[in-house]
C-alpha cells in the first residue's frame, strides 16, 4: 500500500514586495486564474490525493481563516497554525514535524503559482535515487539573479546550488516545492544547529542527496507586482 502524503503551506509572509496589494489582503490570497491563491494550492493537492494540509498563518491571519472556513473538502483535512513569531521555512517544518509522521510530506511556498500536476511531482520523489533525502520541484526562471539556481548531474542530481547572486550560471530555478521522508526530518534534527531558512542553511548542505524534478509549465513567484500580473495573465489562459 502507498505511503499517504501531507503538505505544510507556507503562507505566513508578508509580503512587501506586493504592496500596496498585501496591505489589506495576506499574499496568500491574492486572485489567481479566478481564485485565491491557497485555494489553487489546495485544490491541486486534493486532486493529487493529498490525505492532510496544515497551513501557517501570521499576518492578517484572520483573513486566512475566514477564506479557510468557507473550504470544503470529503478527503482532506485542512487545518492552520499559528505563528506569533515568524520561524523560517526550515524552523516552521520542524516545529511542525509530527505533523508528517508515517507519511510522505511536501513543504510548499503558498506564494508559487503552479500549472503542473502534483502526481508527476510525487512519482519523481518515489522513483528519487537511493541517495537522496529530498526530492526539489525546478522550472526555467527569465531573471535568475532572483532565484536560487541549481546545477545538476546526469541523474538530475543537485551538484551546486547559488542562492541570489548576480550572475549565476544558468537558469534552472529552485522551485521552492519540497516532498522528503522521515529520514530528511531526522537529518535536520541532528544538525549542529538548528535551521532556521531552508535556503541558505538546508539546501547546501545537502549538494549531492538532492533529486530535482523539473517542469515545462507554467511556474511563478507572484512576490512583484510584474510576476502578479504574468501569473494571473498565464493561468487565467489554461
Amino acid at each position: 500500500m502507498r505511503q499517504p502524503f501531507r503538505a505544510l503551506l507556507l503562507a505566513a509572509g508578508l509580503g512587501t514586495r506586493l504592496r500596496p496589494i498585501t496591505l489589506d489582503t495576506p499574499k496568500c490570497l491574492v486572485n489567481i486564474g479566478g481564485e485565491p491563491l491557497l485555494g489553487r494550492w489546495l485544490r491541486q493537492l486534493e486532486i493529487g490525493g493529498c490525505e492532510s494540509v496544515l497551513i501557517n498563518t501570521h499576518y492578517l491571519a484572520r483573513q486566512v481563516e475566514t477564506f479557510l472556513e468557507s473550504w470544503q473538502s470529503s478527503t482532506m483535512a485542512v487545518n492552520t497554525v499559528h505563528e506569533p513569531k515568524l520561524l523560517g521555512t526550515a524552523g516552521t517544518l520542524l516545529a511542525n514535524q509530527e505533523f508528517f509522521r508515517d507519511a510522505t510530506g511536501l513543504l510548499i511556498h503558498a506564494d508559487n503559482a503552479m500549472a503542473g500536476d502534483i502526481k508527476k511531482f510525487l512519482a519523481a520523489h518515489r522513483a528519487r535515487k537511493p541517495c537522496c533525502l529530498l526530492t526539489m520541484l525546478t522550472f526555467n526562471t527569465d531573471t535568475p539573479s532572483s532565484c536560487g539556481i541549481v546545477e545538476i548531474d546526469d541523474h538530475q542530481v543537485i551538484q551546486a546550488f547559488h542562492e541570489k547572486i548576480t550572475g549565476p550560471p544558468g537558469n534552472r530555478a529552485n522551485g521552492a516545492l519540497y516532498a522528503f521522508e522521515q529520514v530528511f526530518l531526522d537529518h535536520l534534527n541532528l544538525m549542529n544547529q538548528r535551521p532556521s531558512d531552508f535556503s541558505t542553511e538546508v539546501i547546501p548542505k545537502l549538494i549531492g542527496r538532492i533529486q530535482t524534478w523539473h517542469t515545462n509549465e507554467a511556474y511563478l513567484d507572484i512576490g512583484t507586482p510584474e510576476a502578479l500580473l504574468l501569473a494571473q495573465k498565464l493561468m487565467r489562459d489554461k
